[in-house]
């Protein structure tokens, strides 16, 4: 599977995400629809970023019980996405469930790429340590949580770029890593904690980067795709 960059349409409405969507011209970017934008909009925005012909990462991370994952990964199976994510940390049973739910939900088409969160880039050792009494060094438990996530069914997971040579070295190369925490190096980091560049991500073994600001607060977001696909794919 080729590298590729993701964008975080990280907005609220799809008056916004079109607005900049229409900037890249006749590009077709993958992109991601997180949280804010999919409560703002529902599936709805989903349908209509697949008709425009986008790839979408429908990025909700699910962490519940197993039986209402599944039932919950069964509807997103229907809205055609083409990757989407559970926590890592809702446990083996959990995270199996989902793949049966998406499995189910894809009415024997190919199911949506799934992977499992291992730590959010915001979050330091020392906060990992502090606040969640996950009393390991980062790498070892995002290390643990991929290890788990590849018995699950999964097909890879979200990671810093920083821990994509370390989950590959436990997962094999073929397990998916999907980092975020991509800037360009004359960018500021915001609320990410562990961060790199997409040349950086490309040495490190990153298979896919979601990147953010750093395109969709551009003067030039064409421009600043561009120079992102080269740095991370050429």
């Amino acid at each position: 599977m080729g590298k590729d960059v993701i964008i975080a349409c990280d907005f609220n409405s799809s008056e916004e995400t079109l607005a900049f969507l229409e900037k890249l011209g006749d590009r077709r970017p993958y992109v991601k629809i997180g949280m804010e934008l999919f409560y703002a909009e529902g599936p709805a925005i989903v349908k209509m970023l697949k008709l425009r012909g986008h790839k979408v990462f429908l990025d909700l991370k699910l962490h519940d019980i197993p039986n209402t994952v599944k039932k919950a990964m069964r509807v997103l199976a229907g809205l055609g996405v083409d990757m989407c994510n559970v926590h890592a940390s809702g446990t083996i049973e959990m995270m199996k469930a989902a793949v049966t739910g998406l499995e189910e939900g894809s009415a024997g088409n190919e199911r949506p790429l799934l992977i499992a969160v291992t730590q959010l880039t915001s979050t330091t050792e020392e906060r990992m340590q502090r606040d969640l009494l996950i009393n390991k060094d980062m790498e070892t438990v995002v290390a643990h949580y991929a290890d788990n996530t590849k018995a699950a069914g999964l097909d890879g997971v979200v990671c810093s770029p920083l821990e994509s040579e370390k989950v590959h070295s436990v997962c094999g190369r073929d397990f998916l890593t999907v980092t975020p925490g991509v800037r360009f190096a004359d960018d500021d980091k915001g609320d990410q904690a562990r961060v790199t560049t997409p040349a950086k991500a490309k040495e490190l073994g990153s298979d896919y980067i979601v990147v953010g600001r750093s395109i969709t607060g551009a003067d030039d977001p064409l421009a600043a795709y561009e120079r992102c696909m080269r740095e991370f794919t050429d």
